[in-house]
């Protein structure tokens, strides 16, 4: 089935008020600015961060992220590459996106929601890549501390 002018039209515009979004959340990061960096995510947002423990639900994020933002700078993502993908019905978006970062290249993931005309950030993973011939070496530098964790985390 072919999608008709308008919905194609439609899906267009989502996406550029998606990538503006996500770029003026990078941005704000960037910037400090936190309030504004929080006002694009939704009330229930969650950051999945590089480590295994981070798994930060909406108000840990901000209790966490506030010193980083006080300081005049938290991090800095530069977009390489993004793809964004619409439900049917519009609402919900997923993407995944390519960000030069001070860990060199790492992957962001995640799910946004619209809510009345704006898009907000519900889901953010964010992952350092690894090439595949070096993943022998970084299993070695991983192991002692994530052996640990796992062993925990079996245990709960």
């Amino acid at each position: 089935m072919v999608a008709c002018k308008s919905e194609l039209n439609s899906t267009s515009l989502n996406q550029k008020k998606i990538s503006f979004t996500l770029d003026s959340w990078h941005k704000a990061a960037s910037n400090a600015q936190f309030e504004t960096y929080f006002s694009l995510m939704t009330s229930k947002g969650v950051f999945i961060g590089t480590d295994a423990t981070e798994n930060w639900q909406n108000e840990p994020f901000r209790t966490f992220s506030k010193p980083y933002f006080d300081k005049g700078k938290a991090w800095d993502f530069k977009l390489l590459q993004r793809n964004i993908y619409i439900n049917e019905a519009g609402n919900t978006a997923w993407f995944d996106e390519l960000l030069d970062t001070q860990m060199k290249i790492c992957r962001g993931s995640g799910v946004l929601i619209k809510e009345g005309n704006d898009w907000k950030i519900d889901h953010y993973v964010l992952s350092m890549t690894i090439p595949n011939e070096n993943t022998s070496e970084v299993i070695k530098i991983k192991d002692k501390i994530e052996s640990a964790l796992i062993e925990k985390l079996k245990t709960k």
